[in-house]
């Protein structure tokens, strides 16, 4: 396993937030404006491309991070590490009302495509991407446009699905 083993729980109705608990050097990842609060001893760090820790040098995070641009994401995102030496807890929420849901990577064979601005938060390791419609009329007709976002990696992600039941 790759990613970071993390447990979570979500609160909340129609405005759910995900609290995530990390142990001792555990980090989670998150897109910009998702954050909500967070215990002492959480260390957050800005960075650039998604964290995923692929290598590829200077050109890989430059082609990362390009992806995203594309997806009307920000250039970096955070991490959220526990840099104590118990159990801490941070909380993102959603933007908007909604169901938040947990997608385990390693059940739905390491690969996820979702809609733009679906992404919340991840375990740090998992790739936050972009994912091109193919078909013509799905892009122009389907609603989602042309530019997807995918996630891949075999950790814990966390998705916001607008409205509700």
């Amino acid at each position: 396993m790759n990613n970071h083993e993390i447990d979570y729980r979500i609160y909340g109705e129609e405005m759910q937030f995900v609290e995530i608990e990390l142990d001792p050097d555990e980090s989670v990842i998150a897109e910009a404006g998702s954050f909500m609060m967070m215990e002492d001893d959480i260390g957050m760090e800005s960075i650039f491309g998604d964290g995923s820790g692929t290598k590829g040098g200077l050109m890989g995070k430059l082609f990362g991070a390009g992806k995203r641009l594309l997806t009307g994401e920000s250039l970096f995102m955070t991490a959220f590490t526990n840099q104590g030496s118990g159990k801490k807890h941070v909380s993102f929420a959603a933007p908007y009302p909604g169901k938040i849901i947990p997608l385990d990577l390693s059940v739905l064979d390491g690969r996820v495509i979702c809609q733009k601005d679906a992404f919340l938060c991840a375990a740090k390791g998992v790739s936050v991407g972009i994912e091109f419609q193919r078909k013509l009329g799905t892009g122009f007709f389907g609603g989602e446009g042309f530019i997807m976002e995918k996630l891949e990696g075999d950790g814990l992600a966390f998705v916001h699905a607008g409205g509700n039941d």
